[in-house]
């Protein structure tokens, strides 16, 4: 306490020593010249009114230090405290504390809203991978019945599940690291493409469903891991929500045309179950899954989220068309002025 008490006194002496020293100089002088006279009638004067003004100086002085004092044990209460310091925080007594103060509560605000941020983003990532746990559950399960009735074809069909949930899982833990993790180079997106098909093959054949892709060309300065991953996600979802019908590949030009040559926007159609009207402008939010969600339980709302944050990162585009019934078109755009 008794540390605490000298260190606020000295802190006030070296705050005020320059007005301490100029007030003490001017009465000395006053002193010295009344001594010089031999206190005559106009130099005692002058040496009362020293005096008294030195008197009421060391009464402003100690008012002032208290005031001082309550203020800096109001300042270290508020500094011991772990949040919310600005609540505690004495009246401002000149205009640069009030600037110092608002400097305080914008600092405070800011660090509460990154608080915030980081524990919305740390409980999202818990949700998420509570989810996840519960999505992967069922291949395996269906993996391990397969295993038991010797049926090899779904038991493929079910370790491709597993393989894609988990490397979704890994996708959505480096979305925060991704700028980090982008190598753009000149790629072949039909090549890409004809690859993803190629990896889904055996959900093709499974599903039943026709598919047809145009041949055509489509290049772009990109990242193949990632560009990559969100073809395939978009492939998944066209076969996830498609029981029949068809699934079509084709390019678009600039103007938004079929083409079989050069094209700048790749297409994915399906005639799968279709998006509501209501839900299309929220499909690419964190969590959301809208009516489809309800219709497939093991839905995340994670992986159109994802096609949307690497798509903006890369510098492409995504859009989707849908109607209910009638199936979906994801368009990806590779030019500055998509459609």
């Amino acid at each position: 306490m008794e540390k605490k008490e000298s260190r606020i006194l000295a802190a006030y002496i070296k705050e005020h020593i320059k007005a301490i020293v100029i007030y003490s100089v001017i009465i000395l002088i006053y002193l010295g010249i009344a001594g010089i006279y031999d206190y005559d009638e106009y130099m005692r004067t002058i040496s009362y009114a020293a005096v008294l003004a030195a008197f009421f100086f060391l009464l402003y002085g100690v008012g002032d230090y208290i005031r001082y004092r309550r203020r800096c044990i109001q300042l270290l209460g508020a500094v011991q405290k772990s949040a919310d310091r600005a609540a505690d925080l004495p009246e401002s007594a000149s205009y640069i504390e009030r600037l110092y103060q608002e400097m305080v509560c914008r600092t405070e605000e800011e660090q509460r809203r990154i608080v915030s941020e980081s524990d919305a983003k740390k409980q999202d990532m818990a949700d998420y991978y509570t989810m996840w746990t519960h999505q992967i559950k069922t291949p395996i399960a269906a993996l391990r019945l397969l295993l038991q009735n010797g049926s090899e074809k779904r038991e493929l069909e079910e370790l491709f599940k597993i393989e894609q949930y988990a490397e979704m899982a890994l996708h959505y833990a480096r979305l925060d690291s991704l700028s980090a993790d982008l190598l753009f180079q000149e790629q072949d997106i039909y090549a890409m493409l004809k690859q993803a098909v190629k990896k889904y093959a055996i959900l093709f054949i499974g599903s039943g469903l026709s598919f047809t892709m145009d041949t055509f060309s489509i290049h772009a300065v990109t990242d193949e891991k990632w560009i990559g991953f969100v073809i395939e996600q978009v492939l998944s979802n066209a076969l996830k929500y498609t029981a029949n019908g068809e699934i079509r590949i084709y390019g678009l030009d600039r103007e938004g045309r079929v083409t079989s040559g050069e094209a700048s926007f790749l297409v994915i159609e399906d005639d799968g179950i279709g998006i509501r009207k209501e839900d299309l402008p929220r499909i690419f939010d964190r969590g959301f899954t809208g009516y489809n969600g309800r219709f497939d339980k093991r839905s995340t709302g994670i992986g159109l989220y994802l096609c949307r944050q690497i798509m903006d990162k890369l510098s492409h585009t995504i859009r989707v068309e849908s109607q209910v019934g009638e199936g979906t078109k994801v368009i990806l755009g590779f030019v500055q002025d998509a459609m």
